[in-house]
């Protein structure tokens, strides 16, 4: 079998490889390879909870809070401690910050340019632009004609930036369909996000000390203490990146989607879901679960016919046999076990760092789309109307499973940010309060330093699981689950392919070449990997061996459990946006 390499896809975190074959036009088998292990339960043995909840932010950059914040839910289950009413609605708002930053880097800044073309932009008409947003409803923000003037700069001298190298000729130029003068707003708006962004981030760095990897989230609470100044700040930022939010990311989404209105029909993946919730609700609930299904976004498990159900432990796994861990065995939540031991890349075999994941026995998808639907299906009053509202400006009103989709997934997430900027907006209201009333509780001790705890938590891309025992203040055993272990999960013991994979299959590709589909259902998920993509359509036998976006020398990684080695690489060409 011929394999071909199309490297790099850019705008996304991390290290992945896709191996896909092209049968008739169309993906019919995938595997999906995260190329990177990281190991982290064993940094965290043998210290404290406190530690643990600032190391395992180095997971990632883009969710630092969300990672430090299941780790202290962890920690706090096993000390037996509940946080006060301040120490939530603060951990609320840092935690929304973060959700704002990387949604609006996600659609923006790294999925955008799977359907907006900059270069495009050039042939717009400025004063066309500002009649087409003004009937989209979208902002107007921007001067369209000094942007056209920059864009015009940036192709006469050749260094396009962060717009050089993508696949804006993929498929006989047919790929883009935007007319220029919606690519002009978008790219406007593309660079309104930069701003944006850093704004969320400023909100982060304002509690959490700095951002990322923030230091004032910790087991029994808060170490920030809000002042008048704080919170004048925090109300001033939160306005305005909910203003900006409500003026561009629906309307934007609503603009672009009828030119490939065809995203709704591939994509789907295994149309099973998990989301364990994310921002906690005032009030004392009986049960963790009862907590869990009352937070803001609640927790829920959607089954192939989108029946919901409560989360239930026990019934989460880990199968081994596909990945680059010792053995085949099947291991239980919460006695997971992490021993790495690499082999070599055989999808016939092993061919991934990634576990393999599974509720009850099922591959799941985690993510914007799992919480958006857990949501719905929860009658969360705000979702409902606006996912209504969405399907029914797609062509398809009532009709859920429309969502289950590479543009539904890609649609939905825009909903989910302006329910959050809206949130901040009554968070820092209820801080205020608080803060008026002279309620200053913010930490709380622990009862207990021998305990096991595990905390269900939401990260931007979904579903996150930290479990830990503490013997003596000590960590004896840790294990994470993060989103995109989920997402892209190898073949399982039953042969059945993750929820990426399944996605994958069934893509129309047009340009072998450039799987402009592929790459759109990729980033749908918004994965945290970088990566390669292989390809290969075994009726013509034709393969694609030149990577694109200029001249790159493939890299081969010599990954061992103790190291894992780059001996060399060279690169040359465009750099592009990761």
């Amino acid at each position: 079998m011929t394999r071909s390499v199309i490297d790099p896809i850019t705008r996304i975190e991390g290290h992945l490889r896709v191996e896909m074959e092209v049968t008739n036009g169309k993906v019919s088998d995938a595997w999906v390879s995260g190329g990177c292990f990281r190991g982290m339960e064993m940094v965290v043995e043998n210290r404290t909870p406190e530690d643990a909840a600032q190391i395992v932010q180095r997971i990632c950059g883009v969710c630092p809070v969300s990672h430090a914040h299941s780790s202290a839910i962890a920690a706090e289950k096993a000390y037996g401690i509940k946080i006060s009413n301040n120490a939530r609605i603060i951990r609320n708002l840092l935690e929304g910050a973060q959700f704002l930053h990387s949604h609006i880097l996600w659609f923006y800044n790294l999925a955008a340019l799977d359907y907006v073309n900059p270069l495009n932009a050039l042939k717009a008409d400025p004063a066309d632009a500002y009649d087409l947003a003004q009937a989209a409803g979208t902002s107007m923000n921007s001067d369209f004609v000094a942007l056209k003037e920059r864009l015009a700069n940036f192709a006469d001298n050749g260094q396009l930036s962060i717009f050089s190298g993508n696949w804006f000729d993929a498929e006989d130029g047919t790929a883009y369909q935007l007319p220029p003068e919606l690519d002009l707003i978008c790219t406007a708006h593309y660079l309104e996000a930069l701003t944006m962004q850093a704004k969320a981030s400023q909100i982060s760095a304002i509690i959490g000390g700095k951002m990322p990897h923030v230091m004032t989230l910790v087991p029994g609470g808060t170490a920030f203490v809000p002042t008048d100044q704080k919170l004048d700040e925090l109300k001033a930022l939160a306005d305005e990146i909910y203003d900006w939010v409500e003026s561009t990311m629906i309307p934007d989404t609503l603009a672009i989607a009828p030119y490939y209105i065809d995203a709704l029909n591939w994509g789907k993946g295994c149309g099973r879901y998990v989301a364990w919730g994310v921002f906690e609700g005032p009030g004392d609930y009986a049960s963790y679960t009862e907590q869990m299904a009352n937070r803001y976004l609640p927790m829920g498990v959607i089954d192939d016919k989108l029946n919901l159900s409560d989360v239930q432990e026990n019934l989460i796994t880990e199968y081994m046999g596909r990945s680059w861990y010792k053995g085949d065995a099947t291991y239980t939540s919460p006695y997971f076990v992490t021993e790495p031991e690499y082999t070599e890349y055989n999808v016939e075999d092993r061919y991934t760092w990634v576990k393999c994941p599974a509720y009850d026995g099922k591959p799941y998808e985690a993510g914007g789309l799992s919480r958006v639907l857990a949501a719905y299906k929860r009658n969360v009053p705000f979702v409902v109307e606006q996912v209504d509202g969405l399907l029914e400006a797609l062509g398809a009103p009532g009709q859920i499973g429309v969502a289950q989709s590479t543009l539904g997934r890609t649609a939905v997430r825009q909903i989910e940010t302006l329910y959050i900027a809206g949130l901040m907006k009554d968070w820092v209201a209820e801080l205020i309060e608080a803060l008026k009333s002279g309620d200053s509780e913010y930490f709380r001790e622990p009862s207990t330093i021998t305990g096991a705890g595990t905390g269900f938590w939401e990260a931007p891309r979904g579903a996150l699981y930290h479990s830990e025992s503490i013997k003596d203040g000590k960590i004896e055993g840790y294990q994470i689950i993060i989103p995109t272990t989920w997402n892209l999960a190898p073949i399982n013991e039953s042969g059945e392919h993750g929820p990426m994979e399944q996605a994958l299959i069934g893509n129309p590709v047009g340009d072998i070449e450039k799987p402009i589909n592929a790459l759109r259902t990729v980033h749908s998920f918004d994965p945290c990997t970088a990566c390669a993509v292989h390809i290969t359509e075994p009726a013509t036998g034709k393969s694609f061996d030149e990577p694109l976006g200029g001249e790159v020398t493939w890299r081969t990684w010599h990954i061992t459990a103790k190291r894992i080695r780059c001996p060399s690489s060279s690169r040359t060409g465009s750099t592009l946006l990761r």
